[in-house]
């Protein structure tokens, strides 16, 4: 290209290649050390996807004593939302996700190989893209959308794969003279990388987690520099990877198709190329049928959707080391107290390389195990922090009543492996413990619909009349017992079972009307548990009837 040409395509001062290099050192790290990223676009919404891609790039970072950084990949300017970054952050920081390198939520960066924001990084693009077209191998091209329009029905009609190549990129052989006179007359134009590649050849890609893959060398010459002059995707990233010093990339397998191109442009742009590994999109079982999570019809696909039913994060970081490793689970039973980061994550041991599937199931059942092993002032916080955010009345009204709230979640709490496990996601404590609160209890008798009415009214005036609220729990059941055996029902489950007809029940029935009348239901946590901690007059009313 002539220099004239280069003054129409890059008009404003660029720095000079090599001095860009310099201020981008290779990092100073211990051998097999890598440095990794996490790298979303700020459109205001964070895929749990991108959460679990996040996750196993800072552990391959961190445990290999490399660096994890955030970079901002906001070059596509009509898809910004504002707060986005706060969402990024947010996001990330939750799950202990931190980065070593990256943009605050300010927008301000940390670290010494930023901008970490690719729209910030426009001039260093332009450098590099003016280098490519100073070497031959990169073009402007003047085809409108009409154009490629057109071009893609040709394509279609003849059975062709769509695209930008051989004798479809019309502007690939211009003249200098046919280029020149394009720009003096002012037509808009792109830039375009002009592939080496021949679509007939195939290459093999050696991916972290999928293998050996062949695959076809890309032909199609594709925009690097878009109008705005701003970058395209698969630019940017090279230019920046290559200058962040990025090892190893982490990211969904629809960029699997785009290697080929990927490496072209680092040869081209004289880099070496990072290791890739891509990772299929969780999915979710349909009308059963697997799918992809849909970040379009999926609430679940979006991170948010795990703050607002509160799931704790420490649940949701063990489920996803346990999507990412499938030994993960053999490590939780043999270091049960270890924190979950410690986990050894191994490349070689990624599982459900074809797509893991997202199980709530399984994750309610890790979600008990981490809430069964937190304190009660643990669980009143953050189901506190949790309702202030997405339950403001009921946070009102828990924070009132600390004391007696901590009381009510201690209840069967923190006695080894028979501490309780009902508790699945802060969204659920609510009505787990409306009975404890005389304005939300409400007594159904018709659990009760199979009992005698003079029964039910022995029970509860009988227990009412018995009750010493400073009696342990055996005391406690074995008053529930004599009561039992006074009034027709068997105490003895054996004698109960030889002669079911001789009795009116047993003594799990009276336990059964004694737990309707003070809770409303038939199931509950420890019942005299539940009594200690209403108070006796407040368990007294409850069995007047």
């Amino acid at each position: 290209m002539t220099p004239e040409i280069l003054k129409y395509l890059f008009p404003n001062p660029l720095p000079a290649v090599a001095d860009i290099e310099a201020k981008y050192p290779k990092r100073a790290l211990k051998e097999g050390a890598k440095v990794t990223r996490v790298a979303p676009s700020p459109t205001g919404f964070m895929h749990i996807g991108g959460i679990y891609a996040g996750l196993l790039s800072e552990r391959v970072a961190h445990q290999s004593g490399g660096v994890f950084y955030l970079r901002i990949e906001d070059t596509d300017q009509k898809r910004l939302v504002e707060g986005a970054l706060e969402v990024i952050a947010n996001s990330l920081g939750r799950y202990g996700i931190v980065a070593d390198e990256g943009v605050h939520t300010d927008g301000t960066d940390f670290g010494a190989y930023g901008p970490y924001t690719q729209s910030k990084r426009k001039e260093i693009y332009q450098a590099y893209a003016k280098d490519l077209v100073q070497k031959g191998l990169a073009y402007p091209c003047f085809a409108t959308a009409e154009d490629l329009d057109l071009m893609r029905k040709v394509q279609e009609k003849s059975g062709l794969r769509p695209g930008y190549y051989g004798k479809y990129a019309k502007c690939r052989n211009l003249s200098d003279e046919e280029i020149l006179k394009k720009l003096q007359a002012g037509e808009p134009w792109v830039l375009r990388f002009k592939s080496p590649g021949d679509y007939e050849k195939r290459m093999i890609i050696k991916d972290l987690l999928k293998g050996d893959i062949s695959m076809p060398e890309n032909d199609i010459d594709i925009v690097i520099i878009k109008s705005d002059g701003l970058p395209t995707y698969h630019f940017a990233h090279a230019v920046d990877d290559h200058l962040m010093g990025t090892t190893h990339v982490i990211r969904g397998d629809e960029w699997l198709s785009s290697v080929p191109l990927h490496i072209q442009l680092f040869v081209a742009l004289g880099f070496k190329a990072p290791k890739y590994g891509h990772i299929a999109p969780l999915q979710k079982v349909d009308n059963g049928h697997k799918r992809k999570l849909s970040k379009r019809h999926d609430a679940e696909a979006n991170i948010m959707y795990f703050w607002e039913k509160g799931y704790p994060e420490a649940a949701v970081i063990e489920y996803l080391l346990n999507l990412i490793n499938a030994n993960f689970e053999d490590w939780r039973k043999a270091n049960p107290d270890v924190p979950a980061f410690d986990f050894p994550v191994n490349f070689s041991k990624v599982s459900n390389v074809a797509g893991a599937l997202f199980d709530f199931v399984k994750l309610a059942s890790i979600s008990k195990e981490v809430i069964a092993k937190m304190s009660a002032a643990e669980v009143y916080d953050a189901l506190l922090n949790w309702a202030i955010s997405y339950n403001p009345s009921f946070a009102e009204k828990i924070g009132a009543h600390k004391n007696y709230v901590t009381a009510i979640l201690n209840i069967e709490r923190g006695i080894g492996n028979k501490s309780r496990k009902d508790i699945v996601k802060w969204e659920d404590v609510e009505k787990d413990i409306t009975y404890f609160f005389d304005d939300t209890f409400m007594r159904n008798m018709e659990l009760l619909n199979g009992y005698d009415a003079d029964d039910v009214t022995a029970i509860a005036d009988g227990f009412a009349r018995m009750y010493d609220e400073n009696d342990d729990k055996q005391v406690w059941f074995d008053k529930i017992k004599r009561l039992a055996d006074s009034i027709g029902f068997a105490s003895d489950m054996k004698a109960y079972k030889a002669n079911p007809a001789g009795y009116k029940g047993n003594v799990s029935d009276v336990a059964k009307v004694l737990r309707v009348l003070i809770t409303g239901r038939e199931q509950s946590p420890d019942l005299h548990s539940i009594m200690q901690v209403l108070g006796r007059d407040k368990a007294l009313v409850r069995l007047k009837i």
